[in-house]
């Protein structure tokens, strides 16, 4: 079946007319300042929404990160926005350099209630909107372009009034009219000026003026285009911030704030790996990442990318593609012949002081924190269905995305120092091998589980190098805990992700199959453990001591290396 023909149903969006336009001959060579919104934006459009403490997470991830703005709630949306808001301030989570930002609908309770929900604040943006397209005035609001005027500028002058009374706090304005894109530029000027003269907008104290593409409508270089019109026009320029806040309806938010900062913007708004309404929100990462590779410092810390990974992955509830671009699993990964070919022999020939020039790689994983081995695995076309396939098939075993990569350098090395074809069976026993039996430095022998109050306590039965020893620990449930007790004896490691899964024998006798992701403090090397045992908490412990002697043999083959 064909699409039907679209043009008597879709009009193309006509071309902005500029005289001498500017921004296609400009690169950027500086960072813009950057607004995170995954707490309000990335956080409205989730399945389940962030709780307070994936909130409280997140947010402190947002500020390590280096994030300086943080819009963090839509405080008169809901009474657990304004209470996240309050608990910021009261409970002194707010770093000296960073501004929160609070977003309102240009609505007189509503702006009432979200500056009540910043009292106390050192810094604080308030972030105030209506939409200003023809079909919402026509449509939605019934109102008429004067009506539209109107409601923004006696929202802003209500702004004014209530942060006036207010002054241990620092304010700052920021204005949107929403569904920019869709307005006619004229009248988003008119609207915007307006905005800029209620305030009193001054260099010393200017005006955040934000032009989202609430939907994206268009391609991105006529986004640009409205971007470096509305630049040349303002009135107030030099008092104001212009900002941008695509959305990814077309798939081409990054193309779409990367030409709108050659067109005049200074600041972006967005969320980590791009989650938001509908499409999502631009990419923050990728955006930042996308100047790194440029030589221009972003000013945002992505030297771990897995940890940032795995804390969005757990406060957001949403995976991360395997494809995503920089941090994805598998985007570091060649399954191609001649794509490893060429990647070792761009490594081989890499000079440490040398502009970085590997083929395939647009940026050197080390700077990520990622790993140079995950480019050199088995394809999933190796062998009869692929080393993961055979595992799943035979013995019910899913690994992990993460796993997967990991274990295919193991059966890789395999094969390449004895050559052949691996069986089933003989993927089984490398695997168990690999992940199950390790004995050396720790030994599990048993455990037994306490509970101290609110936490869990265990005392952990193990051999090390042959001599028994009984630790105790306690934490916020049994791994926790597991991982506290190892910690008394120099074992100290971080737990990166955790999955369990039943092994679908089929039979009465199923075993629970946990999967650890761990890490040393202060190392960007990672590895699996795994345990298997009937009951959930004795396989997680057992993962948790397998990963732990795991982790002590690459340290070892490391020193040895080395010394080599």
């Amino acid at each position: 079946m064909m699409l039907k023909n679209p043009s008597s149903k879709y009009t193309p969006f006509p071309a902005i007319h500029i005289d001498n336009r500017q921004w296609p001959n400009r690169s950027i060579t500086a960072a813009p300042i950057w607004m995170s919104t995954d707490l309000r934006d990335g956080n409205q459009a989730l399945f389940e929404p962030m709780n307070a403490e994936r909130k409280m997470r997140l947010f402190h991830t947002l500020c390590e990160i280096g994030f300086k703005e943080i819009e963090v709630a839509f405080p008169s949306a809901s009474q657990t926005d304004f209470d996240f808001v309050r608990e910021l301030i009261e409970g002194g989570h707010i770093p000296d350099d960073v501004t929160i930002e609070v977003l309102t609908q240009a609505r007189e309770h509503l702006i009432r209630r979200s500056i009540e929900s910043l009292r106390g604040a050192r810094r604080a943006i308030v972030h105030v909107y209506n939409a200003t397209s023809k079909p919402f005035r026509e449509n939605v609001f019934a109102m008429s372009k004067a009506d539209v005027v109107d409601m923004a500028v006696v929202a802003v002058r209500l702004v004014k009034e209530l942060t006036a009374a207010q002054p241990e706090t620092e304010w700052r304005l920021e204005y949107s009219p929403e569904t920019f894109t869709a307005t006619e530029l004229d009248f988003a000027l008119e609207v915007c000026d307006a905005v800029t003269a209620a305030w009193g907008a001054t260099p010393d104290n200017k005006v955040i003026l934000n032009l989202p593409t609430t939907v994206e409508v268009t391609t991105p270089n006529v986004y640009a285009d409205q971007i470096e019109w509305m630049h040349r026009q303002l009135a107030r320029r030099d008092s104001i911030i212009l900002s941008v806040h695509p959305h990814n309806d077309r798939g081409t938010a990054v193309a779409a704030a990367e030409l709108a900062m050659m067109a005049g913007a200074e600041r972006v708004e967005g969320c980590l790996f791009g989650n938001g309404e509908r499409t999502g929100n631009v990419d923050l990462v990728t955006l930042a990442l996308n100047l790194y590779t440029q030589g221009v410092s972003p000013g945002l810390d992505f030297s771990d990318i897995n940890a940032v990974a795995r804390t969005v992955e757990h406060c957001s509830r949403l995976p991360i593609h395997p494809r995503h671009p920089y941090v994805g699993d598998l985007v570091f990964t060649a399954f191609s012949g001649s794509h490893q070919d060429a990647i070792r022999k761009g490594f081989a020939a890499q000079q440490d002081d040398a502009g970085w020039n590997v083929p395939y790689l647009p940026i050197d994983p080390a700077d990520l924190g990622r790993s140079y081995d995950s480019v050199i695995r088995v394809n999933s076309q190796s062998g009869k269905g692929g080393i993961a396939y055979l595992l799943e098939a035979e013995y019910g075993v899913v690994l992990p995305r993460r796993l997967q990569v990991e274990f295919s350098r193991v059966v890789q090395a395999h094969t390449d120092r004895h050559g052949g074809e691996m069986s089933a069976g003989e993927i089984w026993q490398l695997f168990a091998q690999s992940y199950l039996d390790s004995r050396r430095p720790v030994r599990y022998l048993e455990h037994h589980l306490v509970e101290h109050g609110s936490a869990q306590g265990i005392r952990l039965s193990v051999d090390i190098d042959g001599r028994r020893h009984l630790l105790a620990g306690e934490g916020n449930g049994p791994i926790d805990a597991a991982v506290h007790a190892l910690r008394s004896v120099g074992l100290v490691v971080q737990v990166r992700s955790y999955e369990e899964r039943s092994m679908r024998s089929g039979g009465s006798d199923a075993s629970a199959c946990a999967f650890m992701e761990l890490t040393r403090a202060g190392s960007t090397s990672e590895c699996y453990g795994v345990g298997v045992d009937a009951n959930i908490v004795t396989a997680s412990i057992k993962a948790l001591v397998n990963g732990v002697n795991r982790l002590a043999a690459s340290s070892s083959a490391g020193d040895e290396d080395r010394a080599a």
